[in-house]
């Protein structure tokens, strides 16, 4: 066996006592360790500040007599403030870099029962470190005796080796992120990764977030449930505060994020706290956020870094520490270019993007949702609904398919589960009534279809001559072109196909020559 060298503190209160025979029916740490038949301690080094030398050589003395072979080295210490955490870390941190460890010749404790509690913390971070290469020890009196002796335990930090420790964390982890899906059990591969990342962020990280994504594809519902994880994990404990900055507009979009004192605008009758001032302590959600103006921008940019924003009305800052979630279905990268959006607010939300799939990228999760929105709707209205065998399979059959075109995304799915789940006989969803439904969601589409921004471009007469084919070739290429930066860039994604294979490229030119066949400009598309 190899020497074993225990280190740790001595304890001012814990290791004293009046000297005399009844100190041996007193637990000491210290001494008791040494006391030990299944612990031979070879060298312990006693740690202790000047002031309690003399209690030190009282200690020395006491282990001399019940253990023979421990060598005790006292090793001074002072600490100006025994409670300033960086000072006790960083002189024990000095002392572990200059202790003359071997691991292959020696085994090493550190004894973590004695000593302030700031002092235990920084032996136990210093040891997790491996800065001081060893097991943790803890030594414990013994009820109802009094031998003095007690009882120790050493502790290994390798994680790794407790089953029981690794497997709760796993559990753990992976009922976080089954909240954060609402308890569903989702099937899409890079959906659960992202969960994932979202689960590991809202637990460590208190910088906004920033939920990307198409309309209704539930960046709403994902942004409470990350409030909820942090509330239960006590890391937030204000309200969660939600507002959609499309629907603020004008002046009042001022008011109601930052609020306003009493008199200062018409109609101002009494001081507004304003949503900011609301979430302080708990979570701001600002769902649609690139539809604020440029002013609006800035102050939730300086609310974010400073913590403090000017009401209107006001001389004074007011304060609010929230945390904040931003969604947005914009591209933001985009809107920066075009100068619709700050470049500063945008570099500050892009620390942790998340791009929310559309339900056509997810066609795979349709039948779980299925399952979470009858389940909701039984939670409203106090009725359990089902589908027979052969109604579930159409549905999911088309829900699923290629012609199902889900614009409102999962908003979509869960109205039409409620209508068939409203309408279903006896609680029972039949194959007439789904197929009711699939007519009606083909005439919906069909119609939404209809309005594919080219009416605002072309005239009745113009449309009218539009076959088919050629109307969703020149809708898709008019998106496209709003959606870029320049008529090149348009040019680019349009023909990259073609490109490699041509050894004269104009993109640009023949994008513009394409738009000029139906009496079209860049400038008439992007204004």
């Amino acid at each position: 066996m190899k020497p074993l060298v225990v280190i740790g503190f001595l304890g001012s209160t814990l290791d004293a006592s009046k000297f005399g025979p009844t100190r041996w029916n007193k637990w000491r740490p210290t001494v008791g360790l040494t006391m030990h038949e299944d612990l031979r301690v070879d060298r312990l080094v006693l740690l202790h500040g000047t002031s309690h030398g003399r209690l030190a050589e009282y200690i020395t003395k006491d282990i001399a007599s019940v253990s023979p072979e421990t060598n005790v080295e006292p090793h001074h210490i002072d600490f100006n403030d025994p409670w300033d955490f960086e000072e006790v870390y960083g002189k024990l941190l000095d002392f572990a870099r200059a202790f003359p460890f071997d691991p292959d010749a020696e085994d090493y404790l550190i004894h973590i029962t004695t000593g302030t509690h700031v002092a235990q913390i920084c032996l136990f971070l210093l040891t997790e470190a491996n800065y001081l290469p060893g097991r943790l020890l803890q030594t414990q009196p013994r009820r109802g005796t009094n031998d003095g002796i007690g009882s120790w335990n050493a502790i290994d930090l390798d994680l790794s080796r407790y089953d029981s420790i690794a497997t709760r964390f796993a559990a753990a982890s992976a009922e976080s992120t089954s909240f954060l899906k609402s308890g569903i059990e989702t099937r899409n591969p890079a959906f659960n990764h992202m969960i994932d990342e979202i689960e590991q962020v809202a637990g460590r990280s208190r910088a906004p977030v920033l939920l990307m994504g198409p309309t209704g594809a539930g960046k709403s519902q994902l942004a409470r449930r990350i409030y909820e994880l942090k509330r239960f994990k006590h890391q937030v404990k204000g309200p969660f505060v939600e507002v959609n900055c499309a629907t603020l507009k004008g002046d009042g979009a001022m008011s109601a994020l930052f609020g306003h004192r009493k008199g200062a605008f018409t109609g101002a009758v009494a001081d507004r706290p304003g949503l900011l001032r609301t979430a302080d302590t708990g979570m701001l959600f600002l769902d649609e956020i690139g539809e604020l103006g440029l002013d609006e921008q800035a102050m939730i940019l300086r609310a974010i870094e400073d913590k403090v924003f000017l009401p209107v009305g006001s001389d004074k800052e007011t304060a609010s520490d929230f945390q904040l979630i931003a969604g947005t279905n914009r591209d933001l990268a985009h809107c920066v270019a075009e100068g619709a959006f700050r470049d500063d607010l945008f570099a500050r939300l892009n620390l942790w993007t998340f791009k929310l799939p559309g339900l056509t990228e997810r066609r795979e999760d349709i039948a779980p949702n299925l399952d979470y929105e009858l389940d909701r709707f039984a939670e409203r209205e106090g009725e359990r609904v089902s589908f027979n065998k052969e109604a579930r399979e159409r549905y999911l059959a088309f829900a699923t398919s290629a012609t199902a075109r889900w614009p409102g995304n999962f908003r979509d799915l869960a109205a039409s589960i409620t209508r068939m789940a409203t309408f279903s006989p006896k609680g029972r969803i039949d194959i007439s009534l789904v197929e009711t439904e699939i007519a009606r969601l083909q005439r919906l589409w069909s119609a939404t279809a209809e309005d594919d921004g080219l009416s605002a471009l072309l005239s009745e007469d113009a449309l009218a001559t539009l076959d088919p084919f050629d109307r969703v070739q020149l809708a898709h290429v008019v998106a496209l072109c709003r959606s870029s930066r320049s008529l090149s860039e348009a040019g680019r994604t349009l023909f990259a196909a073609s490109r490699a294979n041509r050894t004269s490229v104009n993109d640009a030119d023949r994008l513009r020559k394409y738009l000029v066949r139906f009496d079209l400009s860049w400038t008439d598309i992007v204004g």
